[in-house]
């Protein structure tokens, strides 16, 4: 893809994340209205869009490639986790903030922002690498990550809620659609075309909340914060660019180092901060750092995905 499209689709999905400030603003977005649209693009919209990616015939790649993605995927993870163990000591985190740090530093936007942005800015075979990071995001939150916060004051989620959150629409989703790409199955028309609308409004959708969620956040106050400073620059800027470097190396095919270099450019996810608050855990850390690097990323990924995409 080439440099003046990426531009020109990050700007789109600026002016929709300036579209969601102005509507915060404004009070047409409030914080309960934001927890249902929310909850919609994460539960229907964003699974939808997974899906449609696949059944609107624009996917050109093969089992080789899904089988190619698993290794990508598994390897982008064991990646990720060793720089959850490195990351707290390399920036020197008090030990009680420990745990966040290594949370922050494997569990990203991979979906709520990641999907969407993947749909609007990469290659249409992309998708495949997206959904199985996805895949594996899904399947470590819901286990190492829960190890990682152990417990908190206020337990009583543990073993169940865990399996509850497992059990998750995306995942389902992402299971379907790489069950009906293996097996090249066609959906009647009917279902095809429900399941496509539902999901063209996911980047609308997602893009909007964003710019709600930067319009709500403290971000002035994490600005002087020279820590998440560092961490943006080694975990959001750094590690994409190296994902890119040792996967070109080994010769694999500039849409999978795109879609990876995008899954490691993503800014810190939101559900270790759910989880957070459900354990009663200060969630200060966590809050800070996902608006400081979701405003930030909107720059990094752009100038990013348009340098590696103009180095391969």
């Amino acid at each position: 893809m080439s440099l003046p499209i990426i531009l020109q689709q990050m700007g789109v999905i600026c002016i929709l994340v300036v579209i969601g400030i102005i509507l915060q603003k404004r009070g047409v977005v409030d914080p309960l209205t934001s927890r249902k649209l929310s909850a919609i693009v994460v539960d229907v919209c964003n699974p939808a869009m997974i899906l449609a990616s696949v059944l609107g015939g624009g996917v050109t790649a093969d089992r080789s490639d899904l089988i190619k993605a698993v290794i990508l995927g598994a390897a982008f993870y064991v990646v990720l986790l060793l720089s959850g163990l490195v990351m707290p000591r390399l920036l020197r985190v008090e030990p009680d903030k420990r745990k966040f740090y290594h949370l922050m530093s494997v569990y990203t936007n991979t979906g709520f922002l990641g999907i969407p942005v993947a749909k609007a800015i990469l290659p249409t075979n992309a998708i495949i690498y997206v959904v199985v990071v996805n895949v594996f995001y899904s399947l470590l939150f819901y286990t190492h990550g829960q190890i990682v916060f152990g417990k908190g004051p206020a337990e009583g989620v543990e073993k169940k809620s865990a399996l509850r959150g497992l059990i998750n629409p995306g995942l389902i989703m992402a299971i379907i659609t790489l069950v009906v790409f293996w097996f090249e199955i066609k959906l009647p028309p009917i279902l095809a075309n429900t399941v496509e609308y539902v999901g063209n409004a996911t980047v609308f959708l997602s893009m909007m909340m964003l710019g709600v969620m930067i319009a709500t956040s403290k971000i002035l106050g994490s600005l002087k914060n020279v820590r998440i400073w560092v961490f943006i620059l080694i975990r959001l800027i750094m590690l994409p660019i190296a994902f890119a470097l040792v996967l070109h190396a080994f010769g694999v095919d500039k849409t999978a180092i795109l879609a990876i270099c995008l899954m490691a450019a993503v800014p810190v996810g939101n559900l270790p901060l759910i989880t957070a608050e459900k354990k009663g855990m200060d969630t200060s850390v966590l809050s800070s750092s996902i608006a400081l690097t979701t405003a930030v990323s909107i720059v990094t990924i752009t100038c990013l995905i348009a340098t590696v995409s103009a180095f391969l």
